[in-house]
């Protein structure tokens, strides 16, 4: 893996893991309200914190130009960023992040009709990435063998995902129902370019969705995400590009286009896309934004209302030049959001984003969901893998608002896992993943890397110390 444009579209997990789970309701003890966010136990249930133990501190002191201008073109994963650009979560639990809108998932396994369970999996694939909506801050690289699970009972999941590779940097995950309806998988490389004002991501990796009682799988990329002025100006998010979501058991595909901004700003954060049939035949067409929500609609109701849309907005054509110099060099000024979706008569509405927590400005402007990724429950480090990034102290440090101790500690991770590596390198000896191996993928023929299964025996003894 020495090619920088090696990468692996893994989907992993293709096997059920049917181990026993220790549940964390059984390592829980009684807890009372604590004065860094977590929440206490009310009639015996755990109460997830809504918010940071220390809100996010000000970057108005730190030149973000004098560390990023020697990196212009640079594949940014090779480079060692600076604690100020992060945000307490490893980008570990950043992908569990997929999981928040998991009830889609849920509806679509009780749909009869494979076109109405293709619109819940398309709404699903939009919701995965409406919690980067103003998340400028750079998740932390997980380090090599670093995990995280995420077991929501109530929800009826769990998730494990390990970082798999240094370089590239490959992230694997897998998740599964508690009561055996879907397993959800894949692998990111995340490949980050830095183009002077703005910082790309091209999000490589298929992800795969498996609806077990229904013997479907449904595959897809995530659209290009970009952070736009990094140097001067607020920072914006778009995200840009053709999604394109397969049933391999029916022949149907979703193609969704994530529009880019444009020059007016018109198309900032709208998705506009199609259902059709094996036959190519458009079966619905779907609309909305990323940030806000995806309704579904007939085809011929939407070109109807398009017809009648461009007949009363014809005049709007005529403010066509405008000075795209305007801002100077200095800044992609953020165009103005436009009102809100305006639902076609006819419509139905597949999902809608949660609203964010009053404070979540204050925040690193978490979800609700992502504020508690992190918290450590009573008991929960009992039974955690020594490796889970809950327990990495540079986060831990971050989250509780001791920047010095959490670049302190950065560094040192970052020192003993290049030890480790010259180690291993001496000694002739290779790495060998835990939790995941590589493999050909039955669904694509891809390369990929596949679940092994027994994490959730918890036998942790024989993990890395990476901490």
């Amino acid at each position: 893996m020495n090619s920088e444009e090696e990468f692996y579209d893994a989907e992993t997990g293709l096997e059920s893991d049917d181990s026993c789970e220790v549940s964390f309701k059984d390592a829980l003890y009684e807890g009372k309200q604590t004065s860094n966010g977590s929440a206490h136990h009310e009639n015996g249930v755990w109460e997830r914190r809504t918010t940071l133990p220390a809100p996010m501190f000000s970057r108005n002191n730190f030149s973000v130009w004098g560390f990023l201008k020697k990196c212009i073109g640079m594949e940014l994963s090779k480079i060692t960023m600076p604690i100020a650009l992060n945000e307490p979560l490893s980008f570990l639990q950043r992908i569990s992040e997929y999981m928040e809108h998991t009830y889609l998932i849920h509806n679509a396994c009780t749909l009869s009709d494979s076109i109405d369970r293709m619109q819940m999996v398309a709404a699903f694939a939009v919701s995965a990435v409406a919690s980067q909506w103003e998340r400028t801050g750079k998740p932390f690289n997980p380090l090599l063998g670093e995990t995280y699970e995420l077991v929501r009972e109530d929800e009826g999941y769990r998730l494990i995902a390990e970082q798999v590779s240094h370089h590239p940097p490959i992230s694997a995950f897998h998740a599964q129902s508690l009561n055996q309806d879907f397993e959800f998988h894949g692998s990111i490389y995340p490949k980050l370019k830095f183009w002077g004002k703005s910082v790309e991501a091209e999000p490589k990796g298929t992800i795969t969705l498996e609806l077990l009682k229904h013997r479907e799988v449904y595959t897809w990329t995530n659209p290009f995400c970009c952070v736009h002025n990094v140097i001067l100006g607020k920072l914006w998010i778009e995200q840009y590009g053709t999604v394109e979501i397969v049933n391999h058991s029916t022949g149907e595909k979703c193609i969704l286009n994530f529009k880019p901004c444009g020059m007016f700003g018109k198309e900032l954060h709208k998705v506009e896309g199609h259902i059709q049939d094996k036959s190519k035949k458009k079966r619905r067409v779907l609309y909305g934004k990323w940030t806000e929500c995806l309704y579904t609609v007939e085809p011929k109701v939407y070109e109807s209302n398009k017809k009648a849309e461009k007949k009363s907005g014809g005049d709007a054509k005529k403010h066509k030049q405008v000075n795209q110099s305007a801002g100077g060099d200095d800044a992609d000024d953020m165009p103005e959001v436009q009102e809100t979706v305006t639902m076609i008569p006819g419509s139905t509405l597949l999902w809608r984003i949660a609203p964010r927590p009053a404070h979540s400005a204050e925040m690193y402007n978490f979800t609700n969901f992502a504020m508690s990724l992190n918290e450590l429950e009573p008991g929960m480090d009992e039974v955690l893998a020594p490796t889970d990034c809950r327990l990495r102290p540079d986060i831990r440090a971050m989250e509780r608002g001791d920047i010095d101790t959490a670049s302190t500690e950065k560094e040192r991770l970052e020192e003993k896992q290049r030890a480790a590596r010259r180690e291993r390198a001496k000694d002739e000896e290779g790495w060998s993943n835990r939790w995941f191996t590589q493999g050909n993928n039955p669904h694509t023929g891809t390369q990929d890397w596949l679940y092994k299964g027994g994490y959730f025996d918890r036998k942790f003894t024989d993990c890395p110390d990476i901490y």
